[in-house]
Formats: structure tokens, sequence, C-alpha cells
């Protein structure tokens, strides 16, 4: 089965296989099972074409993969441009929600510690 060119897992149960399409969580592939009225443990290659249709229809109200990524991309560069705080933060690639950076976020600033001896070879024993 395929939604919004999004290959859907035939082995997977529903809830957890709609997760695979951009913009689709637990909750929300939750909701649109109970919208449509199927089980939550029901395989894709055991839906009938008609119950396609139907969660093909009600996922296709929503704002997903390419639309719902240039809509984030955009409203990113919409800070970057009204030089904004979080838009200076996304700028640098920082935590721009009041993460703390001292310890977290090393990896990202460039600032990986290493470890005395965490790469050495241990000494031949004579």
């Amino acid at each position: 089965m395929r939604i919004l060119g999004v290959t859907i897992p035939d082995e997977k149960r529903l809830e957890i296989s709609l997760t695979a399409v951009y913009g689709i969580g637990r909750p929300r592939a939750k909701e649109i099972l109970d919208n449509v009225g199927i089980e939550h443990g029901k395989r894709a290659k055991d839906l009938t074409p008609d119950e396609e249709a139907k969660i093909r229809k009600v996922v296709e109200d929503f704002t997903l993969e390419g639309d719902l990524k240039r809509e984030i991309s955009t409203s990113i560069k919409r800070l970057k441009d009204i030089k904004a705080y979080r838009g200076t933060r996304h700028a640098k690639k920082l935590p721009a929600r009041g993460q703390r950076t001292k310890t977290n976020s090393r990896t990202v600033r460039g600032n990986v510690r290493k470890t005395m001896g965490s790469g050495r070879r241990k000494a031949d024993k004579k």
C-alpha cells in the first residue's frame, strides 16, 4: 500500500506502519484509524481496497510529507530573515528552545571531548 508516495510496511500493525509517512506519529495514526473505523492491530496486507481508499481520503486532509517539510523550512527561514533569537539559534545549529549547551549538544557545537586513554591500545604484557 502506498500513501503520498510512501510505501506502508505490510507486516507491521497499522498504527505503527502509518508512521512511515512524515507528519504522522502514533497519536495521529490512532486518530486516523478511529475515524475510519479500522482496528489498530490490523496489518496493511489484510486491508480491503475499500479500507485503503478510506485511509487515503482521511490522510490527504492533513498537511504531510513534502508540504509539511516546506512549511517548516519556510517558517525557520522567516525567523532567520527577521533575525529573531530562535532564527539565529537555528542558523548557528544550536538548541532553540532554551536547553543548556555546556554539557549537552556538544557534537553539534563541535566540542567533542575524549576521555583519557579512550583510543589507546592496551600495552602488551611481558
